[in-house]
């Protein structure tokens, strides 16, 4: 990271403060699928795979909900979709899938994620992110928040979860 970086974005969420979102999400989780005998946290490569972790953590600690962990990777930067792999094999069918990733900006994204999903029956598919810029463009919204920020197009929210001394939210 090149000093200039750092001193052109702004912590919107300490590292602290992230946990804290990412743990009041897990209850949320668990409250509303407290009758499951398992679920299946679903984390877009990178820090929403990152997120997806420290869900499955949380859960493990605060419920006996069975909280299994597999990892979504796909090219997000090309316009149209690439195909989804999942790291391991795991069966989906007639289960509870929360879709996390970091940040909803436009829905893209987590549209392409559910894909894989929608080719098996489930008992439903829920949406985790740590931050909602409400710019949606996909008929996506997430059942899960932890912060909801206002932005312009122009603006850029990044979530680190995976380096430790970086810890936060940013906007850049």
């Amino acid at each position: 990271m090149t000093e200039n970086s750092k001193v052109s974005r702004r912590q919107i969420l300490s590292a602290h403060q992230t946990g804290q979102k990412i743990r009041r999400i897990a209850f949320e989780i668990y409250e509303q699928n407290f009758e499951e005998k398992g679920i299946i946290i679903a984390g877009i490569a990178g820090e929403g795979f990152a997120f997806a972790k420290r869900l499955v953590a949380e859960l493990t600690e605060i419920s006996p909900l069975n909280a299994q962990l597999i990892e979504l990777r796909f090219d997000k930067n090309i316009h149209q979709q690439s195909p989804v792999l999942f790291d391991h094999e795991l069966n989906v069918e007639n289960q509870v899938i929360i879709i996390a990733d970091d940040v909803l900006n436009t829905g893209r994204t987590l549209a392409f994620a559910l894909e894989p999903f929608l080719k098996v029956p489930m008992k439903k598919v829920q949406v985790a992110v740590i931050v909602d810029r409400s710019h949606h463009k996909f008929p996506i919204h997430a059942d899960y928040v932890g912060y909801s920020l206002s932005t312009t197009l122009t603006e850029h929210v990044e979530v680190v979860l995976s380096r430790a001394e970086e810890e936060g939210v940013y906007l850049k």
